[in-house]
C-alpha cells in the first residue's frame, strides 16, 4: 500500500475535505505539482485549474479557483478561493 499524508481543504464557508490520501496534484501558479507522502515543507499559491485527489477510493478532480497550499509533518492544507465538482 502507498503511503499516505492528511489533506485538508477549506473554503470560506467550511472545510470540505480532511481524509488520508496517497498524493495530490494541485495548479500552483507557475504549473502543476504533486504531492506525495513526505513531501518537503512547502507553501505555494495556486492558480485556477483542476485539483487531482488519489486515496483509496480512487481518484476525483475537483475545480479550484485559487487559493494556497501548506504542505508541512505529512498534512497538506488546502485554503481555497472557491471549489467544484471537475
Amino acid at each position: 500500500m502507498a503511503k499516505q499524508f492528511r489533506l485538508q481543504v477549506f473554503t470560506q464557508e467550511k472545510k470540505v475535505v480532511d481524509e488520508l490520501v496517497t498524493s495530490l496534484q494541485a495548479p500552483g501558479a507557475d504549473g502543476y505539482f504533486g504531492v506525495l507522502a513526505d513531501h518537503a515543507p512547502l507553501i505555494s499559491a495556486l492558480g485556477k485549474g483542476d485539483l487531482t485527489i488519489t486515496g483509496a477510493d480512487g481518484t476525483r478532480k475537483v475545480a479550484l479557483t485559487g487559493g494556497f497550499l501548506e504542505v508541512a509533518n505529512n498534512t497538506a492544507i488546502l485554503l481555497a478561493d472557491s471549489l467544484s465538482e471537475a
